[in-house]
């Protein structure tokens, strides 16, 4: 079931090119969301190497730009408002990744907005149990779009490192 509204602000901060429709992303969106929430707000910036890398060492302290950062909203508990928070994506990342793993393109950002949204409801990959739940969720979420486990390697030499 996907949350009855969802309010998708879309901010495209990089070269626009080839990228997924403002209807594609709130599809994505609404699937991670599916029994999680009836009401949701949710801001998916598209960022070019530069902003994410510089995103990944400000909150992360990690150098090098990232395919998906992900901030949850921080509101006070008694505030009642549907505000989910905010995704990061870099464009090239995701581009670079898709083209090495041998992926169609918008099936990886399909999972990196389905990844990051995860993020957001609380879901997270620190521990081995966490990791096999969230990927779990992700691979169950993508079949339901006609999206292939992202995670199944391409070749033997194939590994993924999603932040």
């Amino acid at each position: 079931m996907s949350p009855t509204h969802l309010d998708l602000d879309l901010q495209i901060a990089c070269e626009a090119g080839d990228l997924p429709s403002q209807t594609q992303f709130e599809s994505w969106a609404k699937a991670a969301l599916q029994a999680h929430r009836d009401d949701a707000e949710l801001s998916i910036r598209l960022v070019d190497i530069a902003e994410s890398a510089e995103l990944n060492l400000q909150y992360r302290q990690k150098n090098g730009p990232t395919n998906v950062l992900s901030f949850p909203a921080d509101l006070p508990p008694e505030l009642e408002l549907p505000l989910l928070g905010d995704l990061a994506i870099c464009k090239q990342v995701v581009e670079r990744e898709a083209a090495e793993q041998g992926k169609a393109c918008h099936d990886h950002w399909a999972h990196m907005v389905i990844h990051g949204t995860l993020h957001l409801l609380g879901y997270d990959h620190i521990d081995d149990d966490e990791a096999e739940i969230m990927e779990a969720l992700e691979i169950s979420l993508l079949n339901t779009l006609k999206i292939s486990n992202p995670y199944t390697p391409i070749c033997e030499d194939s590994t993924q490192n999603y932040e």
